[in-house]
């Protein structure tokens, strides 16, 4: 079966330059950041967000990375990698594509019990089926489907190798 790329790697890569940039541009000043994706493809998102960071703004910037664990289907609990200072950090919570609004909405949870200076949301993909109230800060891309099409983010190692729907 072929599968109908709606992310090729080249454009992903444009597509994540360009969220780097909108997030410096919308936290001008601010000196660190967290990043926070989303147990694995978000994940490997945040580390491309991460190196596109460091190459466009340099070592003035402080970037923590961390990895959420969580069910995606039931997300009772949510764990992460290690417990960094937050308090007056800005923190990105970064997903692969975002659906419903729900792993969103549960992955920012841990941070709530902290004081942030504010958490924002990443996604390489945004579909629109909102059943939560949860609207990304940063899209890569924005796609109407139909509630029984699938969107997948392929990554390999390091790469993120694009986007499919089925």
């Amino acid at each position: 079966m072929e599968k109908n790329y709606i992310l090729t790697e080249q454009v992903a890569e444009k597509k994540m330059r360009r969220m780097a940039y909108e997030i410096l541009e919308n936290n001008s000043g601010v000196r660190e950041l967290i990043l926070a994706g989303v147990r694995e493809s978000g994940s490997v998102i945040a580390r491309n967000i991460r190196r596109l960071l460091e190459e466009i703004a340099g070592p003035g910037l402080a970037i923590e990375l961390i990895t959420i664990t969580l069910d995606k289907r039931e997300p009772k609990e949510v764990t992460l990698s290690r417990n960094p200072e937050i308090d007056d950090k800005v923190v990105i919570v970064v997903d692969d594509v975002a659906n419903s609004g729900k792993t969103l909405l549960y992955a920012m949870k841990p941070f709530l019990e902290s004081h942030p200076r504010k958490i924002e949301a990443l996604v390489l993909v945004e579909r629109s089926h909102k059943a939560f109230p949860v609207q990304p800060d940063y899209t890569g891309l924005s796609l109407a489907t139909t509630l029984q099409e699938h969107i997948y983010v392929e990554v390999e190692g390091e790469r993120v190798k694009g986007a499919w729907l089925e």
